[in-house]
């Protein structure tokens, strides 16, 4: 199911990089692994959920977790935040490499409605479980 609501500001930890969507599969993971080790067990940060914005279609992108306060830069990680606004969102269960299903279908959702994306994106991943056969992602789209 597809849904327009309003979301507030995240604070996250993450290391934020210019790449290709090319380049992209091999980089998040190596990525996200650099952002847990400087933050796993850090008081302040107290890392949350992994979370990956993509700001516009270069891609420039932020990889790495939510975060519970801002805090100083941990090497390459840094304090930021997933955007406050508007959005279009659904749900994703089911394997990560399927994921683009659910981005499509947001975009038509955006289509068929008329919303203007603003470029913003991003995902934020459930937390892992082995025993889950379903994982799921959410998916957002800033829009005006």
């Amino acid at each position: 199911m597809v849904a327009e609501v309003v979301v507030r500001e995240r604070l996250t930890a993450v290391i934020a990089e210019t790449t290709t969507w090319q380049a992209f599969p091999a980089l998040w993971g190596r990525l996200l692994e650099e952002v847990w080790q400087a933050v796993r067990g850090d008081e302040t940060v107290q890392p949350g959920r992994n979370v990956m914005l993509y700001k516009d279609d270069v891609p420039n992108v932020e990889i790495g977790v939510e975060a519970a306060a801002p805090f100083a830069a941990i090497g390459r990680v840094v304090s930021s935040t997933l955007p406050a606004g508007r959005v279009v969102t659904a749900t994703h269960r089911g394997p990560f490499g399927e994921v683009g299903a659910t981005h499509e279908a947001v975009i038509q959702a955006c289509a068929e409605r008329g919303l203007r994306r603003l470029g913003p994106r991003w995902e934020i991943y459930g937390h892992w479980d082995e025993r889950d056969p379903k994982p799921e992602v959410q998916v957002y789209y800033l829009v005006a």
